[in-house]
């Protein structure tokens, strides 16, 4: 299983997130984040490739579509909350 994030390393890696757009939880233990696109292909294109990534990290988004939106939450479920694995994922999604 896969260490929680301290307070110090969640504000450390919500001092690069926030400013992509990125969200904590009230409860502190996801990552959120909308998505839009110029259109529905592209929506679900970029789904697609996050997709493949997440599949290489065994670390599966909760995440919604709608025509050109996608609504993104990380969290580590089996941790309980926030870990490494959801910061990598959110870096590689707002790449």
């Amino acid at each position: 299983m896969t260490d929680l994030l301290t307070a110090e390393e969640l504000d450390t890696a919500m001092a690069e997130l926030a400013p992509l757009g990125w969200t904590v939880a009230e409860d502190g233990k996801a990552l959120s984040r909308q998505f839009k696109f110029a259109d529905f292909p592209t929506a679900l294109g970029w789904m697609v490739r996050m997709g493949v990534h997440a599949e290489k990290l065994n670390h599966h988004p909760d995440w919604t579509n709608v025509y050109n939106r996608v609504d993104v939450r990380l969290s580590t479920h089996d941790a309980g909350g926030l870990t490494a694995l959801d910061v990598k994922l959110a870096r590689k999604m707002s790449a």
